[in-house]
């Protein structure tokens, strides 16, 4: 992907994350980021992960993972890392919004 498409890529999933901001549920708030399930979403299980203007896709590989990045849009590797360790310990309450939201994953 060329630089100018990752830049309207980007900006297509930012104005779309802020489009959905009150509606989207977010299932878990830490570290400054929210950690999102978009209700009109896709499989497998995923949750995406905002904040600071960077934006990430974790894959749950529910029930039991292990989670793994998918997309990555602005982060740093180091705070991927921690997303990373946060998504993983707690994956089951990840599952369980998906699945509250999507049905089985």
């Amino acid at each position: 992907m060329s630089d100018r498409q990752q830049t309207i890529h980007l900006r297509h999933r930012i104005t779309q994350a802020v489009w959905v901001f009150a509606i989207m549920p977010t299932v878990l708030n830490t570290l400054g980021l929210r950690f999102v399930v978009y209700p009109n979403d896709h499989r497998p299980a995923h949750v995406h992960v905002m904040g600071n203007g960077c934006e990430a896709v974790f894959t749950l590989r529910c029930p039991s993972g292990p989670p793994a990045l998918r997309e990555n849009y602005g982060f740093s590797q180091k705070v991927l890392t921690q997303i990373g360790y946060t998504v993983s310990a707690n994956l089951t309450h990840l599952c369980s919004h998906w699945e509250e939201i999507h049905g089985r994953y």
